[in-house]
């Protein structure tokens, strides 16, 4: 594995990303569980939950500095996937649509930053 070193704008793209999933996250939790049916299951609620806390989390230990921010956010861009591939799973539905976005979006950046040290 090539590690680069990243920038600091790099990482506020990161934590802008991981911001905006975990919001989106949360709200998609809300209209998920008032359209009810396969939306409202278990499953999709938990991973959508995952997916802001961990976003949530990331953002914490990027602001922090912490040495342990390219782990947590190698497990943030994991999560992310999933919750995307679950919101994809919803259909055409454009709230899902935009939460799948989101999370590709914050996936995205936290691989790039687990690839990379300060």
């Amino acid at each position: 594995m090539v590690t680069q070193t990243m920038t600091q704008s790099q990482m506020e793209v990161c934590i802008k990303n991981c911001t905006d999933c975990h919001s989106t996250c949360l709200t998609a939790v809300t209209y998920c569980l008032d359209k009810g049916g396969d939306h409202a299951k278990t499953a999709h609620i938990q991973i959508l939950l995952d997916c802001a806390q961990i976003c949530q989390t990331s953002t914490d230990f990027m602001l922090s500095q912490s040495v342990f921010h390219p782990q947590i956010c190698g497990v943030c861009a994991q999560i992310c996937e999933k919750c995307a591939a679950a919101c994809d799973r919803m259909g055409n539905d454009v709230q899902m649509i935009k939460c799948a976005e989101a999370c590709r979006r914050c996936a995205q950046t936290c691989q790039e930053m687990a690839a990379m040290t300060m």
